[in-house]
């Protein structure tokens, strides 16, 4: 195929030309989200936000409200369970992180499943960025700035906070504060998430990107654009994939991703497979 049709002949499709830029947006934010949850060690927390928005979805579109509040309001409900059963009992938290977001999840496709809507689960279970509507293009655009300026504004003590929470706290800043503002970015770029690879893709969005950039670089600044440039690419070369293949764009994204790690873990100068083999 000439390489310069295979470029051009989606953009020529309204729909394509939406996705491709949603999705680059939403790539980006959890992009640079993800290197701050891979210097935390937050990916089973962003698994678990991911997979307990779902019943907030679901009451959200029942109400006829937007997925966005319903979908934020359980991600922080689930975040604030996981701390008051880990603060009152003697469990450890991966465990009562597996609890919570088992339950939340169980709890969504119940609702899914009694609650007569028009909601189709495959969409919110692996997205539907191809065929997004304006209104979740502006609630997704709108959720998207507002985490990159989060971000942006705290990113600083943010960073401190991930590395040493430790000496965070002995010059003053306030850990617990930056603790649960991360967790409530992490919600709302779950929710961004939603619509581009749905609710059980969106994890890898969130860790993968951050995950490929530490295998190449040291450096945090490097970390964020290259996490960032990785995610971007995902997304546009994965909804490519999935226009000429007729697949699945978020297995596409996903895939793609994964493809861009394992190169990292084989190449990667420093840290890859074939340079410690080599040292």
């Amino acid at each position: 195929m000439d390489p310069l049709l295979w470029l051009l002949e989606p953009l020529r499709q309204d729909f394509m030309v939406r996705a491709l830029l949603v999705s680059a947006l939403v790539a980006g934010v959890c992009g640079l989200l993800s290197c701050f949850m891979t210097l935390k060690g937050w990916a089973l927390m962003g698994d678990a936000v991911s997979h307990a928005v779902m019943p907030g979805v679901v009451i959200a579109y029942a109400l006829n409200l937007p997925f966005a509040l319903g979908a934020f309001v359980f991600g922080v409900g689930s975040v604030a369970a996981i701390g008051y059963i880990k603060q009152m009992t003697r469990i450890k938290e991966d465990t009562v992180i597996g609890l919570v977001f088992t339950g939340f999840f169980a709890l969504g496709l119940t609702l899914v499943s009694k609650v007569r809507s028009t909601i189709d689960l495959t969409h919110i279970l692996f997205g539907n960025v191809l065929g997004i509507s304006g209104e979740d293009i502006r609630q997704t655009v709108l959720i998207s700035l507002l985490v990159l300026v989060v971000l942006l504004l705290f990113r600083r003590d943010l960073i401190l906070f991930c590395f040493d929470p430790t000496h965070a706290r002995s010059i003053g800043v306030n850990t617990g504060f930056l603790h649960y503002l991360l967790l409530s970015a992490l919600s709302l770029a779950a929710v961004a998430g939603l619509q581009t690879v749905g609710i059980i893709l969106v994890v890898a969005m969130l860790v993968t990107p951050g995950a490929t950039a530490y295998l190449l670089t040291d450096r945090f600044d490097r970390m964020t654009w290259i996490a960032i440039g990785s995610a971007v690419l995902s997304s546009v070369l994965g909804i490519y994939w999935s226009y000429w293949m007729d697949a699945s764009t978020a297995g596409c994204i996903v895939l793609v991703q994964t493809g861009l790690f394992l190169l990292s873990f084989l190449f990667a100068p420093r840290h890859g497979l074939l340079a410690q083999q080599r040292r």
